[in-house]
C-alpha cells in the first residue's frame, strides 16, 4: 500500500535521498576503479598523497552529514505529538487484538482474524479482521500499546507506525492519516494474532 500518513510519506522520500546518495557514491566509485585500472599514464606506485588522503576524509563525513540531518528531523517528527484528536489504546493477545475507544465513551472489542476458510475473494489472506477499528483522517491520534501474555508489534506499515507491546508496559506512538481506505496492519512478532 501506498504511504498514508506524513510520516510515512516522509519515510518514503528520506528513502530515496538516501538511494540517491549511495548511488552517486557507488557510481563515483566504479568510474575511478575503472579509470585507474584502464589508464597507462598514472603512477600505480603512489606512495602518498597529501590531497588525495584529505579529500577521501572530508568528503565521506560530509556525505554522512547530508544522510543524518533529514534522518534526524524524521526521528523527531515521528516522536512529536501536540493534542491528539482521539487516543486509542490497543492490547495484544495471543491470538486477537483488543482495543478501547476510552476519549468519547467506555467502547471496547477485540478483533480477530478471520479464518482461511472464510476469507472471500475480495479480501486479503490473514490480513483481514471481524472487527476493524475506525480512525479519523487528518487529526492526530495517540496509540497506547501494551500485551497481556506474549511480545506483540502492531503494525500497520502504510502509515509507517510500528510499536512493541511488551506486557507490563505501556508504549506510546502519535500518528495521522491522510488518505482515505482501508489499511491493513499485521503483529509483527511471531506471536499468532
Amino acid at each position: 500500500q501506498d504511504g498514508a500518513s506524513p510520516i510515512m510519506e516522509q519515510l518514503i522520500f528520506f528513502h530515496d535521498h538516501t538511494l540517491m546518495i549511495m548511488l552517486m557514491i557507488i557510481t563515483t566509485v566504479m568510474y575511478m576503479m575503472t579509470t585507474l585500472l584502464w589508464n597507462k599514464h598514472t603512477s600505480r606506485f603512489m606512495l602518498e598523497g597529501q590531497l588525495i588522503e584529505t579529500t577521501w576524509t572530508i568528503a565521506p563525513a560530509i556525505i554522512l552529514v547530508f544522510i543524518a540531518m533529514p534522518s534526524l528531523r524524521l526521528l523527531y517528527l515521528m516522536d512529536e505529538i501536540h493534542n491528539p484528536a482521539m487516543t486509542l489504546k490497543a492490547v495484544g493477545h495471543q491470538w486477537y487484538w483488543s482495543y478501547e475507544y476510552s476519549d468519547f465513551t467506555k467502547l471496547e472489542f477485540d478483533s480477530y482474524m478471520i479464518p482461511q476458510d472464510e476469507n472471500q475473494a475480495s479480501t486479503f489472506r490473514l490480513l483481514d479482521t471481524d472487527n476493524r477499528i475506525v480512525l479519523p483522517m487528518n487529526s492526530p491520534i495517540r496509540l497506547v500499546v501494551t500485551a497481556a501474555d506474549v511480545l506483540h508489534s502492531w503494525t500497520i506499515p502504510s502509515l509507517g507506525v510500528k510499536t512493541d507491546a511488551t506486557p507490563g508496559r505501556l508504549n506510546q506512538t502519535s500518528f495521522s492519516i491522510n488518505h482515505p481506505g482501508i489499511l491493513y496492519g499485521q503483529c509483527s512478532e511471531i506471536c499468532g494474532a
